[in-house]
């Protein structure tokens, strides 16, 4: 059967357990993909799995408006979890929504319409993100999106500065660009943004869809800056597998936050799900873990005989920037060696496992590596 849209790889799979899948035919494969960072917690996690079906026996679904425990829960929860000074939470589907939101949420706020954004920047597909995604390819075939975008290059601060003004309703960046080719953020970079927009009352908002919840070693990637912004996005990994994305917004960003909203906005089950995600990564010490493994993984990496350009990346959020086509080394790795990955780009393999993975783990994906390049 083919699929609309997507183009279906060759693997049909058929379970998981934690840092493990396995196809229809039993073959297990090592995933360092965990479907674009989504599985944080491992496959199969029992507390999720014991929450959601928890929850399931009790109450599918009901909409937003009307309060129910495991929402109002994880409401308190990510209001614990999110940098200083900001409690206010919107849930939504996906990180695209959340991004979405977040645009809408400080143009109301503001009452200014231009959006900073930066090249090799992925915000999203549906229209308002992907006006602010840069890469063209994503772009052209629906344009005219929403206009008001002015793109300038990431890291660069002079840029940064110039393009902020009193015309800027937000700034959006990814702590670590993913999409980019897992590119972390300079030095002084993120501090430099957040000075500048707080000089002319613009919003800064952390895409933090991929980098966060405990990807990069500590729960956001910003606290590694020391930067609070006023707006944090964050989806993907949240509910361990499940759709949630959440915008996580200071005070005077959602006093003024204008009309929004979403049918299935924060379900019971699903904040079951993410509820209990984030007490598993808090909990067991996962955001630790990824700092730990993942320096690990870079080291070996960069020791290895692996025909590469440079390894980069924060916590298990790694990319390989290989001197070959990087989706062609893909299907060798998951055909000849049982290892799942992802692409970054046309050269730019991208390893996001579970936070739960070990050395072992790591010391079967460099064989492969060594093995393909």
């Amino acid at each position: 059967m083919t699929g609309f849209v997507f183009s279906e790889k060759p693997i049909q799979i058929a379970r998981g357990d934690d840092v493990y899948v396995y196809g229809d035919d039993g073959t297990e494969y090592l995933d360092f993909g965990a479907s674009y960072a989504c599985v944080p917690a491992g496959h199969g996690h029992p507390r999720v799995t014991d929450a959601v079906t928890t929850q399931l026996a009790d109450l599918t679904y009901v909409q937003a408006s009307y309060p129910v425990a495991a929402r109002t829960a994880l409401y308190e929860q990510f209001a614990d979890l999110a940098p200083d000074n900001i409690d206010k939470v919107w849930l939504c589907n996906s990180g695209t929504e959340a991004n979405e939101a977040a645009m809408k949420f400080a143009r109301s706020a503001t009452g200014r319409s231009k959006i900073v954004a930066t090249k090799r920047g992925f915000h999203g597909r549906t229209m308002g993100a992907l006006a602010m995604t840069w890469k063209k390819k994503y772009r052209a075939p629906f344009e005219p999106l929403a206009g008001g975008i002015e793109f300038v290059d990431y890291g660069d601060e002079e840029q940064l500065h110039e393009a902020i003004d009193e015309e800027t309703a937000a700034v959006f960046l990814e702590p670590v660009q993913g999409e980019g080719g897992i590119r972390p953020s300079p030095p002084g970079y993120l501090r430099t943004a957040r000075e500048a927009t707080e000089e002319v009352g613009a919003a800064l908002v952390f895409d933090e869809v991929q980098t966060g919840v405990g990807r990069t070693g500590l729960m956001w990637a910003t606290q590694r800056a020391g930067v609070v912004p006023d707006v944090l996005t964050a989806a993907k990994g949240v509910a361990n597998g499940l759709p949630m994305g959440a915008t996580l917004c200071r005070d005077w960003i959602a006093e003024d936050a204008g009309n929004h909203g979403s049918t299935f906005s924060g379900g019971p089950v699903v904040c079951a799900a993410a509820s209990a995600t984030l007490s598993a990564i808090e909990e067991e010490e996962l955001a630790a873990n990824a700092n730990r493994v993942g320096a690990y993984l870079v080291q070996e990496l960069r020791n290895a005989d692996v025909d590469a350009r440079e390894v980069r990346g924060l916590g298990l959020m790694v990319g390989v920037e290989v001197k070959r086509g990087a989706n062609r080394l893909l299907r060798d790795l998951a055909l000849d060696h049982d290892v799942l990955a992802l692409p970054a780009g046309r050269t730019v393999v991208r390893f996001l496992p579970p936070l739960t993975v070990g050395r072992e783990h790591v010391d079967e994906v460099v064989a492969a590596m060594e093995a393909v390049t």
